[in-house]
């Protein structure tokens, strides 16, 4: 697996192109819509609103973990579990973004359960 935190070229994504308000799903079902995202290099990544789903919390997602985006359906499909993703490193919004720590930390769980 190449970087997790940066968007496969066959996700269909373009950078520059939102993602706000896509909703997201995982291999077992949604898990929320998008609520922030970022297209920087080395460092991509979904913020997800889990809604009711996990008491309103949001997580935070790595590029890497996206398998493909659907414009049409306003739809991202995610290669991780529900559990994957509600076991993941709880989202802190003061650290996601800059802090090596923390993106060590969630990239590693997510790079755990990779499939690819």
């Amino acid at each position: 697996m190449s970087d997790i935190w940066g968007y496969q070229p066959t996700t269909g994504h373009t950078a520059g192109n939102t993602l706000t308000g896509y909703k997201v799903e995982a291999t077992d079902g949604s898990i929320g819509k998008v609520d922030k995202h970022s297209d920087e290099v080395g460092s991509s990544y979904l913020v997800v609103d889990t809604g009711v789903w996990i008491f309103g919390k949001h997580v935070l997602l790595p590029a890497g973990t996206v398998s493909r985006v659907d414009p049409a359906e306003g739809k991202i499909y995610v290669d991780a579990t529900k559990a994957e993703i509600k076991d993941a490193p709880e989202f802190d919004k003061e650290k996601h973004i800059g802090d090596a720590g923390y993106h060590g930390q969630v990239g590693e769980h997510y790079g755990r359960h990779r499939r690819v």
